[in-house]
């Protein structure tokens, strides 16, 4: 199984995990099939609360990344077009269940020293 960690702002872990939000947006895909997202809510949280199963990966252009994915996206469309503004290329994970760790953990749990700005690829 390979598993990334993601740095997720808070209002969208709280939609991850309330099962609202079932994409998450990259800007760059994963070299390597990934089955699992681990989550990291950045600041104020700044923590690990769990991690969500992969059912898929979406590529495509950002408009029509929006018209497969709008309902259940979890964001604005404002807040899409503003990230997605300049490129040619959108990635969607599409999440699947969502394990909730029973207390938090940090990062450095994971043997990582700082909230990757993208990705990080976890063993």
């Amino acid at each position: 199984m390979r598993k990334i960690l993601l740095s997720i702002k808070p209002e969208y872990v709280k939609s991850i995990l309330a099962g609202d939000k079932r994409y998450e947006f990259r800007k760059v895909r994963c070299h390597s099939v990934v089955d699992r997202i681990v989550i990291y809510a950045t600041s104020p949280w700044k923590q690990v609360v769990g991690e969500v199963d992969v059912r898929g990966v979406i590529e495509d252009e950002p408009e029509i990344i929006w018209k497969q994915t709008a309902k259940y996206s979890g964001i604005s469309k404002t807040f899409f077009d503003q990230y997605y503004e300049h490129a040619n290329k959108a990635i969607a994970y599409q999440l699947g269940k969502v394990h909730r760790y029973p207390q938090s953990l940090s990062l450095h749990d994971f043997g990582v020293l700082a909230a990757p700005q993208s990705f990080v690829y976890l063993s």
